[in-house]
């Protein structure tokens, strides 16, 4: 046995070693272990004591950890509320919503004649038919994403079902709810030209994206531009204003100068919103064998081909402006085609194709130009 003497000796020469540990391994954490994760995502670890334990209190991607770790924290119902509406924000595509809703506004005007047209069951009507385009726009977005899950997580990660936001069931079924509610409200407003834009829209929509056999003719370019075009440039034209002109007014169904014009005018900007969608999703599109014509041609050249379809359209817009036997309506729509196609040749300058961003950015300022021009269409006389 050890003497009270020796043993009192032991354990000071280990309490002096366990110190000089203890007192390296807090000189070398001083600074915070950063480590690196494969998709170049830097993590910081560090690490501090609390009487005899260590924590570690930062274990996040570039961001602060605001509470310590086991720490729970429930969510809000005001941010969870927050997170969903800002997840359907997402799976509508709501530059494409905005589209909708001006487009049926804008043509919906043309059917009115005088200041006594604009009457309350003018108003029912035109929101009747934009509720429930707006239903069907969903639907077919929705189903966009839900085909085209793994080509989105390469070219849009954001949306929700790519990035996990929303499960595939989840997808399914505020799909599957907007597609019945708009037959169901475009029933029971009893409108024939309302039905069948819905109806053909759905077909068209349905046939674009999903993946059964004669079927996802997305992946054909010149198939996919006419479904673009049907919808936006033929069936919005036409089918809504003759439930405006026949069904809220009944009067017969003619088709004056101004529809005529909308229904040309917007076949080139469909084009060009079919063929500028696939620039910036050339990576995604080559991946999963979807031959659009971005894939084919390479991007400069659609860009060039989409800047030249409207300037086109803008020239035609301009033409048919100056032939108007109206002193107002000749200055309004000249000049503010003039405006636009001189806005678009300087932004279209300045873009930079090697830039997804850029590219992006510039699709979006196209829709912009769409919503511009249906401000204008009302004004054709």
């Amino acid at each position: 046995m050890l003497s009270p003497i020796s043993s009192q000796n032991l354990r000071v020469r280990r309490c002096q070693a366990w110190s000089n540990i203890e007192s390296s391994f807090a000189l070398n954490c001083r600074q915070p272990l950063v480590m690196q994760h494969a998709g170049g995502i830097k993590y910081n670890l560090s690490l501090y004591r609390r009487g005899d334990t260590k924590y570690i209190v930062n274990a996040a991607s570039e961001q602060p950890l605001e509470s310590e770790p086991l720490s729970y924290q429930p969510k809000s119902l005001q941010g969870s509320l927050q997170d969903s509406l800002n997840a359907f924000y997402k799976f509508s595509r709501p530059h494409t919503v905005i589209g909708t809703a001006l487009s049926i506004i804008s043509v919906s005007l043309l059917a009115v004649e005088k200041l006594s047209d604009f009457t309350p069951i003018f108003f029912t009507g035109v929101l009747e038919a934009i509720v429930a385009a707006l239903f069907m726009n969903i639907y077919i977005v929705g189903l966009n994403q839900l085909s085209d899950i793994e080509i989105d997580k390469v070219n849009k990660p954001y949306l929700p079902l790519a990035s996990g936001e929303y499960s595939v069931a989840t997808g399914v079924i505020i799909v599957a709810s907007f597609a019945i509610m708009s037959f169901c409200l475009g029933w029971s407003v009893g409108s024939q030209p309302l039905l069948l834009a819905l109806f053909i829209s759905f077909l068209l929509g349905t046939a674009y994206s999903i993946n059964i056999p004669y079927m996802r003719w997305k992946r054909y370019a010149l198939v996919a531009a006419m479904c673009i075009l049907a919808v936006r440039a033929v069936i919005v034209q036409i089918a809504f204003y003759l439930h405006v002109q026949t069904h809220i007014y009944g009067r017969p169904a003619i088709f004056p100068k101004p529809v005529i014009f909308a229904t040309g005018f917007m076949s080139f900007f469909s084009v060009v919103i079919a063929l500028f969608k696939d620039i910036p999703d050339i990576v995604g599109d080559q991946i999963y064998g979807i031959r659009s014509f971005t894939v084919r041609l390479g991007q400069k050249r659609v860009f060039w081909t989409c800047i030249t379809l409207l300037q086109m359209a803008y020239a035609a817009a301009i033409i048919v402006g100056a032939s108007s036997s109206s002193l107002w309506s000749k200055l309004i729509t000249v000049l503010g085609h003039m405006t636009l196609s001189l806005i678009l040749w300087i932004r279209a300058k300045s873009v930079d194709l090697e830039s997804k961003a850029a590219i992006t950015t510039f699709y979006m300022f196209i829709w912009k130009l769409f919503y511009a021009e249906y401000l204008l269409i009302p004004l054709v006389r």
